[in-house]
């Protein structure tokens, strides 16, 4: 399906290095999403190439990042990314991936039983519905790939994340301004900004990373619900 060579080598410039088995399940994974996605939208990238550069590529850029460890939730996961990635990269993550729609549960669930994954979580969820259960402030990481503007996302994602930890928004060329935007969120949710990292993916598109600290509880108030998070983001 991919072609492992070419992948191995566009990883290795950001000096990422992928084991045999892992590209070989890489490879398994596009060749399952592909096959799953003539019965189930999940993604419009379908071409090897494409999936190298705007699935795998992308994902594997967030799996590198020495935050990345522990209990990791990736909000709104869709088919998988970057989560899954990142447990194919990082094999001790203890992963849940929060999707709040069950076609795209069920692949999910398919594809970590024909990977072989273990040490894997499915949370058929919304967010903002999740922290008010006993996902909140339980995880270390906190992933979200193209879900919402940042504002919304810190709504959603950070009651996830237990105090010490970080939430990495992925982002493209305008996280500058989605960051600015956010400052009030971040403040009133207990998080702090970090920084934010920056990166070319194989095709040429900007990748921003932005590592958003967990640095105090957030109050109990939030996260509201959807339809207030959506309307007026804080």
């Amino acid at each position: 399906m991919i072609d492992k060579t070419r992948l191995a080598e566009k990883c290795s410039t950001w000096n990422i290095t992928l084991t045999g088995a892992q590209l070989d399940a890489l490879d398994r994974y596009a060749a399952l999403l592909v096959d799953y996605n003539q019965k189930v939208n999940l993604t419009a990238i379908t071409t090897p190439e494409g999936i190298e550069d705007r699935h795998f590529a992308d994902s594997l850029l967030f799996a590198a990042q020495p935050e990345v460890q522990g209990a990791l939730v990736d909000v709104g996961t869709g088919a998988g990314f970057p989560g899954i990635v990142a447990k194919i990269f990082k094999p001790d993550l203890q992963l849940t991936l929060m999707e709040p729609t069950g076609k795209r549960v069920e692949f999910l669930r398919y594809v970590c039983g024909e990977l072989g994954l273990s040490g894997v979580e499915f949370a058929k969820e919304r967010a903002e519905e999740a922290a008010r259960k006993v996902w909140r402030e339980r995880f270390t990481v906190a992933s979200a790939r193209a879900v919402a503007a940042l504002p919304v996302l810190c709504e959603y994602c950070l009651p996830l994340v237990k105090v010490g930890g970080v939430f990495i928004a992925m982002k493209g060329p305008d996280a500058d301004a989605e960051r600015t935007a956010a400052a009030n969120a971040l403040k009133k949710l207990g998080g702090q900004y970090a920084d934010t990292r920056a990166f070319t993916l194989p095709d040429g598109s900007e990748r921003r990373l932005v590592v958003m600290k967990k640095i105090s509880q957030t109050p109990t108030v939030y996260p509201r619900n959807g339809g207030k998070i959506a309307k007026k983001p804080l």
